[in-house]
């Protein structure tokens, strides 16, 4: 999951958990249901956005106190323009980021019984990331 920040045209920001499709480079991609919200509004008035992704944390209890125990991570903050895929060939991208999505969740399309509804291919929306500017941090289990 992605945590996706926008701003409004007040400049109110805007943060929104999206799935994510990530394979190395300069580009990552998100998508939405066919809902006209906060999102896509905020986007198309400025395209600048900010992900920050992290992995499952864990908690490693140390003793004496729990000032002494760890939480072990991995976290990613992006910054990038966003734009609403619209080019020839849409439904094979989006076909494509569907079949990385589950990929990456440890699934695949061929475990259902249906293959993806072409209406619903059709309503929701693909955005492609142009990122910009990756920091992350993360911290790992030390001895004390």
């Amino acid at each position: 999951m992605a945590h996706v920040g926008t701003s409004d045209p007040s400049g109110w920001p805007y943060v929104v958990p999206l799935m994510y499709v990530y394979e190395g480079g300069d580009l990552l991609y998100v998508h939405t249901g066919p809902h006209q919200g906060h999102f896509l509004a905020n986007v198309r008035e400025n395209p600048r956005i900010c992900l920050q992704l992290n992995d499952s944390s864990v908690w490693h209890p140390t003793q004496p106190t729990a000032f002494d125990s760890s939480l072990i991570y991995k976290s990613v903050i992006a910054f990038g323009k966003v734009r609403v895929l619209q080019e020839p060939g849409l439904k094979e991208k989006k076909v494509w980021f569907f079949d990385r999505l589950l990929e990456r969740l440890n699934d695949r399309k061929s475990s259902y019984e249906k293959s993806y509804p072409e209406p619903m291919l059709k309503s929701i929306i693909l955005f492609e990331v142009a990122l910009e500017i990756v920091t992350g941090k993360r911290n790992v289990l030390l001895d004390h």
